[in-house]
Parts: structure tokens; sequence; C-alpha cells
């Protein structure tokens, strides 16, 4: 026989061992993560390998790719992560598939190596507290390893002169049974890790549904009639919870069971030591605010800035309580370092906490239990600072403590110690390459300074000079302030400028600046076309 024949009779043959090698390296990647989550269940949802590689990937990415991330991303930044994750796995699966066709052993030990890399991101989580975090990715590696070896001896005998491992036989029949096989197991095993992980926060789902939160000693004040301008397209005074941004670290939203939760104070200066459940928080006196909130990752412009009315307890009271003093006051600790359920940490100057301005632990939400995604059961909140140094969600733990003494989370990432909110305005409408007719059109916005309040706003077309906007009613120095002006548009191309002047005097600054290390700085334009 030839040799073009023999290439001809062989070359079926491989093309046939390869995609099968590749379908078995994708069924056993499928198998691992489907036992994994199901082993997940029984220890916790945080321990799965894909939530925990994750979560090492968001700590040790750079700051400027997450700030790209989530500029790009918004809200679905972790889906983005998560589904990036699963493209890799699926690539390196069928890779090992192809690479075990030939080093059957071989190739299923890779796939252990990828379950030690995950347990040992598992363990290695902030909130991690026990070595059972590893066996999620350790049994799902096992699974998937054992599979992979399966499957590859029931491929076709390799070509003549290539290396051969016994029992490596060619029957199609039990190679399509068995893949079919492993894949509705992985298929079900899948499943019912999900159901698993769901049922596992029914606990929670029920105590928050179970919460009557009581009327606040001290309401806030009914929001003006005039704070919220007519004119479409502006964002809503008060921002409904379905709305309101995300913007925090966690791949898997903490359910936590309010019945079983407990907040710990403690730390430098604090002579009397309190646990509190959210029983003794809902004893206490609960007060009732409407606070702007603005994340530090906001650009110009951004979305990441939302109002609600939040129900809590004053923070600076509890802390008076264990015999906290303010660095003002002789106290020894300037740091409040709060920590969450899921090991965030958040590091708040502990003079702005007890300077008389409304920190809270907050307990509800626009008139409901705050919802999971917002920090349920209990979060922290400061007005005036960006949530990175003051909204704790999930919290669990306060500490007192000193700046020298120890970096938060972000701190670590070469943001910010002390981080007090911009001056900063948006324009809401028109939107960027809005094509409005000629005649009087409405440019309208928010404008937020907390803790400062706003004092002017003013809009600029093209190079003209600055016009002043009207200014909405305020509702509190707390909260933003919404803004509009009439404009009398002409033909053509025109660049839309606004700024805002805060209670101190200080005009919003024009250099444009990015979010790292305080928050970014300069003026909001939009571009239009007026026909």
């Amino acid at each position: 026989m030839s040799d073009e024949e023999n290439a001809a009779r062989t070359k079926p043959g491989t093309i046939t061992r390869l995609s099968s090698g590749a379908l078995s390296g994708l069924l056993a990647g499928c198998a691992a993560l489907a036992v994994a989550e199901l082993v997940a269940a029984a220890v916790r949802p945080q321990a799965g390998p894909v939530v925990a590689v994750g979560g090492a990937a968001i700590d040790r990415t750079p700051v400027a790719v997450k700030d790209w991330a989530i500029r790009n991303f918004g809200t679905d930044d972790k889906l983005v992560l998560q589904l990036g994750i699963l493209a890799v796995l699926a690539l390196f699966a069928l890779a090992l598939g192809v690479f075990a066709v030939r080093h059957r052993r071989t190739g299923a030990a890779g796939v252990v190596v990828f379950g030690v890399i995950g347990a040992a991101a598992a363990t290695s989580r902030p909130d991690s507290t026990s070595v059972t975090d590893a066996l999620p990715s350790v049994l799902g590696a096992l699974a998937g390893g054992g599979l992979l070896y399966l499957l590859i001896g029931r491929l076709p005998a390799p070509p003549r002169g290539a290396a051969r491992e016994p029992g490596q036989g060619w029957d199609r029949r039990r190679f399509v049974l068995a893949a079919t096989v492993a894949a509705a197991a992985s298929a079900g095993a899948g499943a019912v890790g999900r159901a698993l992980n769901g049922a596992g926060g029914q606990e929670a789902v029920t105590s928050r549904r179970n919460i009557d939160l009581p009327p606040p000693a001290s309401r806030a004040p009914a929001v003006p009639r005039g704070a919220q301008v007519r004119v479409a397209g502006v964002s809503p005074f008060i921002t409904p919870n379905a709305d309101f941004y995300r913007v925090d670290t966690a791949l898997v939203v903490p359910k936590v069971d309010a019945t079983a939760w407990r907040l710990r104070v403690h730390g430098d200066g604090v002579p009397r030591e309190r646990t509190l459940t959210f029983d003794d928080l809902l004893r206490r006196e609960l007060i009732e605010r409407d606070i702007t909130l603005t994340c530090v990752s906001n650009e110009v412009g951004g979305p990441y800035v939302g109002n609600a009315r939040w129900i809590g307890v004053r923070l600076a009271d509890l802390l008076e309580e264990c015999g906290v003093r303010p660095p003002s006051q002789g106290g020894p600790a300037d740091q409040l370092v709060a920590r969450s359920v899921d090991g965030m940490t958040i590091g708040t100057p502990v003079e702005d906490v007890m300077d008389g301005r409304d920190a809270m632990l907050a307990v509800g939400m626009n008139g409901e239990p705050l919802p999971f995604d917002h920090g349920f059961p209990v979060r922290m909140l400061v007005p005036g600072l960006y949530g990175y140094v003051s909204a704790c969600k999930w919290i669990e733990d306060i500490e007192l403590t000193t700046f020298d003494a120890y970096d938060a989370y972000w701190v670590k990432r070469d943001w910010a110690r002390e981080a007090p909110i911009k001056t900063q305005s948006r324009i809401d409408t028109p939107k960027p390459f809005a094509r409005p007719k000629a005649g009087a059109v409405m440019v309208a916005g928010v404008a937020w300074a907390q803790h400062r309040g706003i004092d002017k706003v003013e809009v600029r077309v093209d190079d003209g000079p600055w016009q002043a906007a009207a200014l909405a009613a305020e509702d509190t120095r707390d909260t933003w302030r919404q803004w509009s002006y009439a404009w009398q548009a002409t033909e053509g191309g025109h660049t839309l400028t606004v700024r805002a002047t805060d209670r101190t005097g200080e005009v919003q600054t024009e250099k444009r600046t990015r979010t790292v290390p305080d928050g970014a700085g300069g003026w909001h334009s939009v571009v239009v076309t007026v026909e």
C-alpha cells in the first residue's frame, strides 16, 4: 500500500480520536464543575471553584482593569468575569482532552491540578474559615479526572507506531453511551447543586419576609414639592430599589439569616465591647433619612449614584455607648474598620462618623427591609463619603483601630484612605448625540455634594458664557439636587457643559481626573445636533 493510501486511511482515524478526545475533555470539565457545585451546596456556595477563582481574580486584578470593567460592563461585570472563567476552563478542558489521547494518565492528572488551584483559591479567600472550602474543587477535579481517564480508554487505538496503553480499544457504541451518561449525570448533579444552593438561602429569605420594620422615632421630612423637575429624561428624585446601582466584589450575593446575624463592636478605645443581634437594633431608636450614595468608580456623568430613603440606627450613638471617643476628644482610634460576611473590609474616619452627620447602620431602604443586593440584613452608610470608605454591606464586625495600623481592602489597592465625595453634576437630558429640534430645549440633570449641599448649577453652550440653571427644591444637603435650563437651541452641532458650586463655595473643577485614587473630577458635557 502506498504512503498516500496509508495517510488517507490514517487521517480520518486521527481526526476521530482527537475530536473525541476534545469532547471527552469538555465532558470531564463539565462533570468537575457539576460535582463541585453539588459539594459546595453542602459546604457553602462561596467555596465553589468558579466563585472562588473569580473572587481571587478580582482581588488580584489591577485597579485600572477593574475600573475599565466597571466602566464598560457596569453591574454586569461579575457575570462577564464568570463567563470568562468558564470560557477559559472550557478551552483548557478541550486541550487536556486532546492531550490525553496520547497521554491518558497525564491528561487526567491535569484535571486534578486545576482542582488544586481552585482549592487554593477557595481557602485563601478572606471569608474562608475552614479547610473544607477546598472540598468542592478537590472532589470535583477527582470526578472530572476519573471521567476523562474512563472516556479516553474507549477511544480507537492510536496509529501504528504511536504509544498504546492497555485497554485502549475502540467501541464507538460504548464511547457514545459513556459520554451520554456522563453528560446526563453532570447536568443532573449541576441542577441538584443549584437547587440546594438556592434552598440554602431560604432561611435568609424567610427572615427578611418576616421583618416588620418599626416606625422610626425620627422621621425624614417629606420630600419638598418641586424637588423633582418636570422634565422628561431626568432621573427620579428617589431611586427605586430595583434601579439602585450595585458595585461590589461579591460574585455570590450573601444570603444572611437575620435571626442568626450578629454584629461585634470592639477594638482600640472600646472599653465596653458589644455584640448585637438584629432584634437589638430594631429595639433601638431608629432614624429615617434621605441620603444620596455615590460610588468612587463613577466616571464624570456616570450612573453610579442614587438617592434613597434609609432607616437605621445612629452609628455614633452606638459607638458612644461602647465608650468610643473621636480623635478630636482624645480617642486613640482614628479609623473604623467595618467587615462584611464575605470578608470585605471598609475603613472609615472615626471623626466623620461621630461629627454629627447621620451615619447609620441601615436596616431599611425605601420603606422595606434592605434588599439582599444592598446589604441585608444590615449595612453601614456615612453621608458625604464615597462608598468604598463608608458603605459596608452585609456588615458583621466593627473594629476601632488606626490608619497607620491597618489598610482596608481598597486602600491596599492604591485608593485613598479618606475620600469625601467631590462636587459633581450631570446632564441627564438631552442624551449624548441627541437630535433635538431648533427652539426651546430643556437641559436638565442632577448635581451632588453630599453633606455640603448644592448652591448653584451653571450651563454653558459651546464656548459661550456660563448661564445659571434653575435649581429644584432642596431636600437636604445629603441628597442630590435637580436642575434645569431652558435653552433656545439653534441649528447645528453644539456642546452642552454643566458645572456645580457647593455651599462651601467650591466650584466643580474643570480638570479631568480618573476615578483612582479618590474619585473622578471634571465637567460633564454632551454633544448634540440641533435640526
